[in-house]
């Protein structure tokens, strides 16, 4: 059964800084990239950052570029999103993606 389960969503000032993991079981294979995603109130669910199966590619919304980094441990399911520098129109519900999977998502609240 595959399985995708983000972690460290929390309450934080602007300014701030938070780390998301993300760690993922039951793939029959590991090649495939991972994915961020958000969901701020009232919005669409937007992407925010990827990278590829070996960790050496990476790409970000233009919005997060400069203050989010993207990481994980090489060929396997663990994913980490180091985010600084946060503002409140970051506030959302961060989720992990991989192929046509999803986790369940982890708050973020930025403010005062």
């Amino acid at each position: 059964q595959v399985q995708l389960v983000e972690s460290g969503g929390d309450l934080v000032q602007p300014g701030g800084s938070l780390r998301l993991s993300c760690t993922g079981s039951g793939f029959p294979v590991v090649t495939y990239a991972m994915y961020w995603y958000r969901r701020a109130p009232g919005k669409e669910r937007e992407f925010v950052a990827s990278i590829s199966f070996t960790g050496r590619s990476t790409d970000y919304a233009d919005s997060v570029k400069d203050r989010f980094t993207i990481s994980r441990v090489p060929s396997m399911y663990t994913m980490y999103l180091q985010m600084d520098n946060l503002q409140p129109e970051d506030t959302a519900v961060y989720y992990c993606h991989v192929q046509n999977y999803w986790g369940q998502g982890t708050q973020v609240t930025v403010s005062p």
